[in-house]
């Protein structure tokens, strides 16, 4: 999958398309999903034109990761998901559904999340 200047995340951060922002520094952005599939539903990603998390562990500066991952955590404290639990999600590629080709990790939380992956 290659990086699409005009997908979605890529015009949010432009500023073309509003979001619900609950967090930024100079290299992440986090906002609420339009579609939120649990209470707490967070889409954090990093300001680099980054397609995947192969993409951004190999080609980000040091610095983009850490404030990525560093980032990931204080979202989750921010919103209060850090007692009751949460779950961290990242789709890279087409057998796991990845519908953006910007790298992005979702925040789930709020409620009883179930087992991660349903047995066959």
């Amino acid at each position: 999958m290659a990086y699409d200047p005009n997908n979605v995340f890529a015009r949010i951060l432009r500023g073309d398309l509003p979001c619900r922002k609950v967090y930024e520094d100079a290299h992440v952005l986090a906002f609420h999903d339009i579609r939120p599939q649990t209470p707490v539903h967070i889409l954090v990603i990093p300001k680099g034109a980054y397609v995947s998390l192969d993409d951004f562990s190999a080609n980000a500066s040091e610095a983009e990761i850490v404030a990525f991952t560093r980032a990931v955590g204080a979202i989750a404290r921010e919103a209060g998901l850090v007692a009751s639990g949460y779950r961290i999600l990242a789709n890279h590629g087409q057998d796991a559904h990845q519908e953006v080709p910007h790298f992005h990790v979702h925040i789930f939380g709020g409620r009883e999340l179930g087992r991660m992956i349903a047995k066959e």
